[in-house]
C-alpha cells in the first residue's frame, strides 16, 4: 500500500508535525535512536547479566502481589534455568501475556533480585506458530505519544520501499570520497544486520552514518553558498569616501584604534565600496571596541550622502549606544534619532519624521526601527548589534527598509571556527582579536552559597574604597520549582546589610524610563551597589564598577556568564567577578564553571559552550532561518565539513543540476529564507 500523507488521519499528521515529518522522504531520514537485538536467543542459564538479552520460556507461575507494593510477578522456565519477571506498573493485557502456561519471549537486562535472577519491565512477546528470530537489529525511533514503535516502523518501511533512494551525487565523486551509496546507507541504518558492531552505530562512526552526515553538511553548505551568491548578484550603494568625517572623530577621541580595529575597519570599507550589499559579521570579545568601528562605518555612509541605522536587542543597550554615538557625532553636526517602544507617541512621531525626511543621518533603536511606520529617506548601512538575538525575519526587515543597504552585524559572543564554517558560511567575518591597552585583567572566583555573608562584606570593602559593584540574580520573583534567591529579596537584604551605601535595583519588568534613570544614577555613582537581573548582560559600561557577584552561576550558560563578567574591568581598576553557586553541581554545571574560571578568552569559552550545548542552543534565534544539523557533530565531524565545503564549491561551479537535486532531497524548500 502506497504511503500518502494526504490520506493520513489528522491526528497522525499532527504527531508527524511534532517530529518534523512533512513528506514521505522525511520518514527515510528519521533514523533510529538505538537498536534492540532480537536476532540471537540465549538460554536462561547462559544469558549474561547487565546487558539486553533475548530469552524464551514458559510461564510456570504468575501472581499479583502487594509487597512492598502492587506488582505482577511471573516465573519463566526454559529447561536450563528459571527467571523472574516483575512488572511494577501493568495493564490487563500484560497479565494475559504472562498467563500460566504461555510461552513468551523476553527482551531486557537480567539482574540479581531478591528471589533470584530477574527482568524488570522487559519487552514481552507471546511466541506462537511464527517463532523465527529477527534477521536484523530492531530499530527504536524518536516518537511522540499516540505513535507507537510498531506503527512508526511500518510507516518508515513503506517510505523506504516507495521513495527514490538513488544517489544525488555522481559515482566518481563517491569513489573519491570513499562514501557508501545513499540507498545502501539508509537501508543499513534502519535495518542493520547483527554482525555490525553496535558501538559503530551508537557513536555514529559507521560508514553509513558518515554518508548521511556528509550529505547533510553538503546540503547546508550548498544552501549557504547560494545565499551568498544571490547577495552578490544584488546591487547596493557604492559608499566610497575620503573618510574625512571618520578622521575628525578619531582625532577627537582620547584613545587610538588598535591594529585589529584598523584591520576590520579596512575590511568593512572595502565591502561598502563595492556595488554589492555587504553582509559582514563583526565579532570581538567583550570590550574589544566594536562600537567605535561601527560608528566610523556609519560616518562613511553618512559622508557618502546616505543614512545609517543601528539596532540593538534591549532598550538599555540601545539607549547606551544612542548616548555614546550622540556624544561622538554631535560635534560633527550629525543628528541622531532615537526610536524605541517606550517613547511617548509625540516623541516617536517626531523621530520617525526625522528619519523619513533624512534630517536624522543616524537612527538608533530597538526592534521599533523595522516597524512599518518607519521609512528611511536613503538607508545605506544597517548595523545590528548582538545579532544572534534577532531572528532572520527581523534582520531582513531592517535591511528591507532601504532596498538593499549594506549590513554589518556585531556579536560579542565569539563564534567557533566550525560554526563559522557551517552556520555562518553565508557571511563574511571580521574578528577584533585584540583588546584595547590599559584594561585590567578580571579575577574570577568560585564561591559556595554557604559563604554568602563573606561576599556581602567583600561588597562593603569595594564600596568603601569608592568603587561600585553589581549583584546579579537570575529571577525577579519567587519560583517554587527553582527556588532561587530573587533580585527583589536580594535588594532588600543588601539594603539592610549595607545601610551606609545606596543600593539600586533594575530588572526587565521596570518601565524603560525607570530602568534608564537607575542606570544613569549608577553611572554617576549615586548608587554604589546595583542589584540586577540579566538585563545588564550586554552593553552596560561603568568604568568605576570593579566587582560583580553572580548568584546561581551554575544555572547560567557560558556565553551569558562571560558577557556578565565583561561588565567589570572596563578601565584600569583591578576587578573581580564572583560566581556564587549552589551544590550539588551536575556534570554540565561543573564543566561550565570550570571553563569560566580557567579562561577569559571569549573564543575558548565559545568553543566549550558549543561542545557542551550544541549548535542549536548556541545559535539562538538565528536557527529560525538556517538549516539545522540533525546528524553531523561540528566538533567530531570537522573533516567531513571541510570536504563538504570543497565539494559544494565544485558542484555549484561545474554541476549546478547536481547541487539542486541534492538540496531538493535534504532541504525540501526549507532554505527559502536564505534566498532573501
Amino acid at each position: 500500500m502506497k504511503l500518502d500523507f494526504a490520506t493520513l488521519p489528522k491526528a497522525t499528521l499532527a504527531r508527524f508535525a511534532k517530529l518534523g515529518l512533512q513528506r514521505p522522504f522525511d520518514l527515510v531520514l528519521h533514523l533510529p535512536l538505538r537498536y534492540e537485538d532480537e536476532t540471537h536467543l540465549f538460554t536462561i542459564a547462559d544469558a549474561p547479566l547487565g546487558s539486553p538479552v533475548l530469552v524464551e520460556g514458559e510461564v510456570v507461575h504468575a501472581e499479583v502481589t502487594f509487597r512492598p507494593r502492587r506488582q505482577l510477578v511471573a516465573r519463566i522456565e526454559d529447561g536450563s534455568g528459571e527467571l523472574f519477571v516483575r512488572l511494577i506498573n501493568f495493564y490487563p493485557n500484560q497479565q494475559q501475556q504472562l498467563a500460566l502456561g504461555r510461552r513468551v519471549r523476553l527482551l531486557g537486562e537480567i539482574r540479581r533480585g531478591y528471589f533470584g535472577d530477574e527482568m524488570v519491565h522487559p519487552k514481552v512477546r507471546n511466541v506462537g506458530d511464527n517463532s523465527a528470530l529477527a534477521e536484523s537489529l530492531t530499530p527504536v525511533y524518536s516518537t511522540v505519544s499516540g505513535l507507537n514503535q510498531p506503527a512508526l516502523r511500518k510507516l518508515i518501511g513503506q517510505a523506504l520501499q516507495q521513495c527514490d533512494l538513488s544517489d544525488t551525487l555522481p559515482a566518481p565523486l563517491l569513489r573519491d570520497l570513499a562514501l557508501m551509496p545513499f540507498g545502501a546507507a539508509v537501508q543499513l541504518l534502519h535495518h542493520p544486520t547483527p554482525d555490525i558492531a553496535q558501538q559503530q552505530l551508537s557513536e555514529r562512526i559507521h560508514p553509513a552514518w558518515l554518508r548521511l552526515k556528509f550529505d547533510e553538511l553538503l546540503a547546508q553548505q550548498l544552501s549557504m553558498r547560494l545565499a551568498y551568491r544571490r547577495r552578490r548578484e544584488q546591487t547596493a550603494p557604492v559608499l566610497r569616501v575620503a573618510g574625512e568625517m571618520a578622521g575628525r572623530l578619531t582625532d577627537s577621541l582620547p584613545f587610538g584604534l588598535t591594529g585589529a580595529q584598523q584591520r576590520v575597519l579596512a575590511e568593512i570599507r572595502h565591502d561598502m565600496a563595492s556595488p554589492h550589499p555587504m553582509q559582514r559579521l563583526l565579532q570581538g570579545d567583550v570590550g574589544a571596541g566594536k562600537t567605535i568601528v561601527a560608528a566610523l562605518a556609519a560616518l562613511d555612509a553618512i559622508e557618502a550622502g546616505y543614512q545609517a541605522a543601528l539596532m540593538a536587542p534591549t532598550e538599555i543597550l540601545a539607549e547606551q549606544h544612542y548616548k555614546k554615538l550622540s556624544t561622538w557625532l554631535a560635534p560633527l553636526g550629525i543628528e541622531v534619532a532615537w526610536l524605541a517602544g517606550s517613547l511617548r507617541p509625540k516623541a516617536k512621531l517626531a523621530a520617525i519624521a526625522q528619519v523619513e525626511s533624512g534630517a536624522a543621518r543616524l537612527a538608533v533603536g530597538t526592534h521599533a526601527l523595522f516597524q512599518e511606520s518607519v521609512a528611511f529617506a536613503q538607508l545605506g548601512l544597517a548595523i545590528v548589534d548582538e545579532q544572534h538575538r534577532f531572528g532572520v525575519h527581523q534582520r531582513l526587515a531592517l535591511r528591507g527598509k532601504g532596498g538593499s543597504p549594506h549590513q554589518l552585524m556585531m556579536s560579542a559572543t565569539p563564534i567557533p571556527r566550525t560554526l563559522a564554517m557551517s552556520f555562518y558560511a553565508d557571511l563574511d567575518v571580521s574578528v577584533i582579536d585584540e583588546l584595547p591597552p590599559g584594561r585590567s585583567p578580571i579575577k574570577t572566583r568560585l564561591v559556595s552559597e554557604a559563604r554568602r555573608d563573606e561576599m556581602v562584606e567583600f561588597v562593603r570593602k569595594v564600596a568603601s574604597e569608592g568603587h561600585q559593584a553589581y549583584w546579579v540574580c537570575p529571577l525577579i520573583e519567587e519560583s517554587e520549582t527553582l527556588q532561587l534567591q530573587t533580585a527583589i529579596d536580594t535588594h532588600a537584604a543588601l539594603s539592610e546589610a549595607l545601610p551606609e551605601f545606596q543600593v539600586g535595583l533594575v530588572h526587565g519588568r521596570l518601565k524603560p524610563a525607570e530602568k534608564a534613570e537607575i542606570m544613569a544614577a549608577f553611572s554617576r555613582n549615586d548608587l554604589q551597589v546595583l542589584v540586577a537581573t540579566t538585563v545588564i548582560e550586554v552593553g552596560v559600561d561603568v568604568a568605576n564598577a570593579s566587582l560583580m557577584v553572580i548568584e546561581h552561576a551554575e544555572r547560567m550558560g557560558l556565553a551569558q556568564l562571560h558577557q556578565l563578567r565583561g561588565r567589570v574591568g572596563r578601565g584600569a581598576l583591578e576587578s573581580s567577578c564572583v560566581l556564587l553557586y549552589n551544590g550539588p553541581l551536575g556534570e554540565d554545571a561543573k564543566q561550565r564553571l570550570k571553563v569560566i574560571y580557567e579562561s577569559t578568552d571569549g573564543f575558548v569559552i565559545a568553543r566549550e559552550d558549543l561542545r557542551i550545548r550544541g549548535p542549536g542552543e548556541f545559535l539562538g534565534s538565528r536557527q529560525s532561518g538556517v538549516p539545522m544539523l540533525r546528524f553531523a557533530d561540528l566538533e567530531r565531524d570537522t573533516a567531513l565539513l571541510e570536504q563538504a565545503r570543497e565539494v559544494a564549491v565544485q558542484l555549484l561551479e561545474h554541476s549546478p543540476h547536481v547541487a539542486e537535486a541534492h538540496m531538493a532531497r535534504w532541504l525540501a524548500g526549507r532554505e527559502e529564507l536564505l534566498k532573501a
